[in-house]
């Protein structure tokens, strides 16, 4: 009985050391996981993805603003610029949307220096420091003010085509189309300044 008894405690033993052992290299158990390079790879790609996503929406908010700007400078060309300005903001929207907060895999700092913890296109395009933004110049003539938004449209149209080198697909689409329609806005900016 004694013999049996005390194999019992001693499998209990191993047992309970078992236990402890796998709750010491368990990731809830206090130590860090280090990620496989599956995971590494998949982090690198989202922050890729969030950083494009935010410089994307940041050049749409600034046409918009130019466009903001160009209407309150000329107010006369709203019936105009609205519909180019409304679709603008609706590109701004669905260039941002899925964006998401892209956190580390690990406790320790990334291998992307670059794309902050959490870029998420959301995020606020003015600076850090407190500064207002500078105030976007518009033209006093109504034509020359036409050029600036056109060549503002070509600009942004063109960064977005730049882009689609290294969005993911569905993304490259998007691009693609937004980049599509600001090439047709600058068009139709240019045509009716000539007007």
């Amino acid at each position: 009985m004694r013999t049996t008894g005390r194999r019992a405690l001693l499998v209990a033993g191993a047992a309970a050391g078992a236990t402890a052992l796998a709750g010491c290299t368990s990731p809830s158990g206090g130590q860090v996981r280090r990620p496989s390079a599956t995971e590494r790879e998949a982090e690198r790609v989202a922050r890729a993805e969030a950083a494009l996503r935010l410089r994307s929406v940041t050049a749409a908010r600034g046409l918009l603003e130019r466009y903001d700007a160009t209407l309150a400078a000329h107010p006369a060309l709203a019936p105009r610029l609205t519909p180019l300005r409304r679709a603008v903001a609706a590109h701004m929207k669905a260039l941002g949307e899925g964006g998401t907060t892209v956190g580390p895999a690990t406790a320790a700092t990334s291998s992307t220096p670059s794309a902050p913890a959490s870029a998420t296109p959301s995020a606020s395009a003015t600076p850090k420091s407190g500064a207002s933004p500078t105030p976007v110049r518009v033209a006093a003539e109504p034509r020359a003010a036409l050029k600036e938004l056109a060549a503002a449209e070509r600009t942004a149209s063109d960064g977005h085509t730049a882009a689609l080198l290294t969005a993911p697909p569905e993304y490259a689409r998007l691009l693609a189309s937004v980049a599509a329609s600001g090439a047709a806005h600058a068009y139709l900016l240019t045509e009716g300044a000539r007007a």
